[in-house]
């Protein structure tokens, strides 16, 4: 660490002169970099700034403008001081307008009263910073030595952490992008004063670098992450500016943190890779004999004969169907724009960690850019739903993102390997489902009978009979208004179980405008909204269309459910649903208005109506 201006004056070469300082007294913990002797006005040109210049004055002008703009142009330079010696050109004292340019300059200015070898301040000065260099070197060889170690031996976050802060010997902690805290070593301070507010105090830290202190917090901060995301940051709590070792060491543990988590992610990405190719085949029924699928789990470790075989699909909650068509995203973003592909592959690792936890034989492994999945391989006596609820607690705890976006959609429970391709085209329905709605308080896992009559259509949406019956409910409604105001004012009136008055505080219009709007819906369809049979039948209507759109939306499992047949419904410009090219031949067809679909239609170019219709 370089020694500040006060050590300087403090050394015993210096104190033979009887130094006084006479400008500047508040800057002399100014860092000394330098020391030079030298006999020029124009000196600035040749500095670099932190350094000592020692003069005789012999060579200063008399005009005090000159005096003043030699002060200036050093001090612009960032020199740490001036230091004159008195009896050569100067008696008793400095000039007057040489010490008020210092003052204004904010530049330490000091008066040698006696006469000092300045070879001997330059020596001296010079050896103190030549060893504070060196000890830096010896500090940064030792701290590399370390931390390869805790490399090597692959160290955990939490014992790397330890380790940093044993050897800075002042807190250390590591927090994620949420700025929640994911290790933390108080060394030695009351660990609830330490986390005390401490995501608000976190957030409130700006870096103008790589690494940064912050004087307010007392904060030492640099980010930690590789190939271009961070995904977290080391603090190193200061109670004074850090040394430049410090520096050091924070930015070392940092380093070592993230190698850690790519050499972690690295081995688990070869398990991963091996399990999503099994999963994989298992769902696009590749092996010919299931038997071989079986033979290739148990290589992996995960026996399934005689055991209770169960999938599970996790996803993100979708933010909304309007937004994922927008972002072609089907979760919410990741941190400072983590890709999709990356968020996925966490939670598949999270869940594999998780499943290691609670020792949960499994394949673990990515379906697609949204979805990860996972075969549990449970004993014949172990009761599910138990395994299941402490699993989805941990993988909530191990993912890092907020509950309410993590979305885990549980298959079937299969007795053998042959059924856990249902068992997961089943999660992946739930899943898909769960991830469209949202629940004030949305469970740890979803199964199918939990998403009620939602999971029902969702299942039956791509059924002919239930496009059909859609299409003959609200397939006028949808072509007299394109622009869908009249199908929100019916689905307000139906969620408020046919009360006008409250449908239309809901959809925030007033109760005259509301009332016109649910008469043009009646005059549309033909029907009573009064009757109990006409405003379940409408409900359902629009559910069954809120899951052919959800399912138009939502990419398939995988290209093997691809094939399946998933004959949907389009979605064109005006938003109306219409049979896709999948329809039955004795289905309703409907244009959509988009250029890509061409089903059947009248010779006007005009929507044909079903029979239903006509009423």
């Amino acid at each position: 660490m370089l020694p500040s201006l006060h050590e300087v004056l403090a050394m015993e070469a210096c104190r033979r002169g009887r130094p006084q300082v006479v400008a500047g007294a508040d800057r002399l913990d100014t860092p000394v970099r330098w020391v030079h002797a030298i006999e020029l006005t124009d000196v600035a040109r040749l500095l670099r700034g932190g350094e000592l210049v020692l003069s005789t004055g012999i060579a200063l002008p008399d005009d005090d403008r000159l005096l003043t703009a030699y002060v200036t142009e050093l001090a612009e330079v960032g020199v740490a001081g001036l230091a004159v010696e008195l009896g050569r050109r100067y008696a008793g004292s400095l000039p007057g307008a040489l010490v008020a340019a210092a003052d204004q300059a904010g530049l330490p200015l000091i008066a040698f009263e006696r006469e000092v070898a300045f070879i001997e301040i330059t020596e001296a000065v010079h050896a103190r910073i030549i060893d504070a260099q060196l000890d830096e070197l010896r500090v940064s060889e030792r701290l590399h030595e370390m931390f390869t170690e805790l490399s090597m031996a692959g160290a955990s976050a939490e014992e790397i952490v330890r380790q940093a802060a044993a050897l800075a010997g002042r807190p250390v902690i590591l927090a994620d992008l949420s700025h929640r805290v994911l290790a933390c070593e108080p060394a030695g301070t009351d660990p609830g004063r330490l986390l005390s507010g401490f995501a608000a105090r976190s957030r409130s830290v700006r870096l103008s670098g790589r690494t940064a202190f912050d004087e307010a917090s007392g904060w030492l901060v640099t980010p930690v992450g590789a190939q271009g995301e961070d995904w977290g940051r080391v603090i190193l709590v200061c109670d004074s500016p850090p040394a430049p070792t410090d520096t050091v060491l924070i930015e070392r543990a940092a380093t070592t943190l993230a190698l850690g988590r790519l050499l972690t992610r690295h081995r688990e990405s070869l398990e991963r890779q091996a399990h999503r190719t099994l999963i994989s085949g298992i769902i696009s029924q590749a092996h010919a004999d299931p038997a071989e699928a079986a033979v290739r789990s148990r290589a992996l470790g995960v026996p399934v004969d005689g055991r209770q075989l169960i999938a599970l699909v996790l996803r993100f909650r979708a933010l909304g169907f309007r937004d994922l068509a927008v972002s072609g995203s089907l979760g919410p973003l990741g941190p400072l724009g983590v890709s999709a592909h990356a968020r996925v592959l966490d939670l598949a690792d999270a869940t594999a960690a998780a499943c290691r936890a609670e020792r949960v034989p499994s394949l673990v492994g990515t379906l697609d850019d949204d979805r990860a999945g996972a075969m549990l391989s449970l004993g014949p006596r172990v009761e599910p739903d138990d395994v299941l609820t402490r699993l989805a607690t941990r993988i909530r705890d191990r993912a890092g993102v907020d509950p309410e976006i993590l979305v885990i959609g549980v298959g079937a429970t299969a007795g053998s390997i042959r059924d856990v391709r249902r068992s997961f085209l089943e999660a992946s329905q739930v899943a898909d489902v769960a991830a469209s709605r949202l629940d004030s308080a949305a469970p740890l896992f979803y199964r199918l009978p939990d998403l009620r009559l939602r999971g029902l259509l969702h299942l039956l949406r791509d059924d002919p009979r239930l496009q059909t019956f859609v299409e003959r409910e609200l397939g006028a409604l949808l072509a007299a208004d394109p622009g869908g105001g009249l199908i929100d004012v019916l689905t307000a009136y139906l969620a408020a179980g046919g009360n006008k008055a409250e449908a239309a505080k809901a959809s925030h219009l007033a109760r005259p405008t509301f009332y016109d709007r649910l008469r043009r819906i009646e005059r549309t369809l033909g029907t009573d909204l009064s009757s109990a049979e006409s405003r379940t039948s409408l409900h359902v209507a629009l559910l069954a269309l809120d899951a052919s759109r959800a399912g138009a939306a939502q990419p398939s499992l995988s290209p093997a459910v691809s094939r399946l047949g998933r004959r949907g419904w389009c979605r064109g410009r005006s938003g109306r649903l219409a049979a896709g090219p999948g329809r039955p031949r004795g289905g309703s067809s409907r244009r959509c208005g988009s250029r890509g679909c061409r089903p059947g239609r009248a010779r006007s170019g005009r929507p044909r109506r079903s029979p239903g219709h006509d009423r």
